[in-house]
């Protein structure tokens, strides 16, 4: 594989980053900004980016996408409706209008009544009700009302590579928060004095820091293949490299997520600090289709 974006996955990922850094809240307290809530919707309507598999995106372009909005927080339903397009594209169900649904409770469901879900190879719709509150602030659940009602079949290729992508999303998402949470404490090492120094200055503080950088990069990496193993490996292959990639993805955005909240000292434990909003999600990306170590097959440190 070749590593390297072409022209226009580096033309979609400057315009992902600039609608992330542009609509993407700046604050705690921005979280409940009506306003902005609304603009978002609009503009992300308009971007088109929840029918990308649908106009023929890749893996890669989607994980490029879901990096940018886990960056900035983003909090718009994104992920969910992408998934449930492309499950929608495999039935020829035209374009879809719901989100998805895990373990009967569909997430990114702001502005959602239906959800579908995929067991095995069957396509499944169901009715959602209100949505609700949870661990993650920028991104709203809701659970299924009734029974799911079947609404197609897939092939078992596809329904593994579907699998392999939903996988690689929520990894791409994690190696944005991490990204986010990282820049979010080097800002913050930059500007923070203690006994007369910025506390960035001091080895303790600067190591941390090097470390999740390090982490990230690595992350980085990782996701790339699998997000290119989407759609050019054979689908367990796929699969085998999304599992990997999540893994990783998920330790390693946890510990720059709670590096974080240390660097920021007692400020990083108070609602109004962001870090927590970051370690919130990476957390609850880390559970949508969760991949245990033992599931890789091999071991990884």
């Amino acid at each position: 594989m070749d590593v390297r974006l072409t022209a226009e996955q580096r033309q979609l990922r400057d315009t992902a980053a600039k609608f992330a850094d542009d609509l993407g809240p700046g604050s705690v307290s921005e979280l409940a900004d009506e306003s902005r809530i609304a603009r978002l919707d609009r503009h992300i309507v308009m971007t088109g980016w929840r029918s990308l598999r649908s106009d023929g995106a890749s893996g890669v372009e989607v994980s490029i996408v879901a990096a940018e909005f886990g960056r900035r927080l983003v909090d718009a339903p994104l992920l969910g409706p992408l998934l449930a397009d492309d499950l929608a594209r495999h039935l020829d169900a035209g374009r879809s209008d719901a989100t998805i649904a895990v373990d009967r409770l569909a997430f990114d469901a702001r502005g959602y009544r239906r959800a579908l879900l995929l067991s095995g190879t069957t396509v499944y719709a169901a009715e959602l009700d209100s949505g609700r509150g949870g661990a993650d602030l920028t991104r709203a659940t809701a659970g299924i009302t009734g029974s799911p009602a079947p609404v197609g079949e897939i092939s078992a290729g596809a329904a593994a590579r579907w699998q392999a992508l939903a996988v690689v999303a929520t990894a791409a998402d994690l190696v944005g928060a991490a990204r986010g949470a990282h820049a979010l404490a080097c800002d913050y090492a930059k500007i923070r004095t203690q006994y007369g120094k910025t506390i960035g200055s001091y080895q303790s503080v600067a190591h941390l820091l090097a470390e999740g950088l390090a982490l990230i990069e690595g992350s980085i990496s990782i996701l790339r293949h699998a997000a290119w193993a989407v759609d050019e490996l054979e689908p367990a292959a796929a699969a085998r490299a999304a599992r990997v990639a999540k893994v990783y993805c998920a330790r390693a955005s946890r510990t720059v997520c709670e590096t974080a909240v240390q660097v920021h000292g007692g400020i990083g434990n108070t609602w109004d600090c962001l870090a927590h909003v970051y370690l919130r999600r990476a957390l609850t990306s880390t559970e949508l289709w969760p991949v245990r170590l033992k599931e890789v097959g091999r071991g990884l440190s």
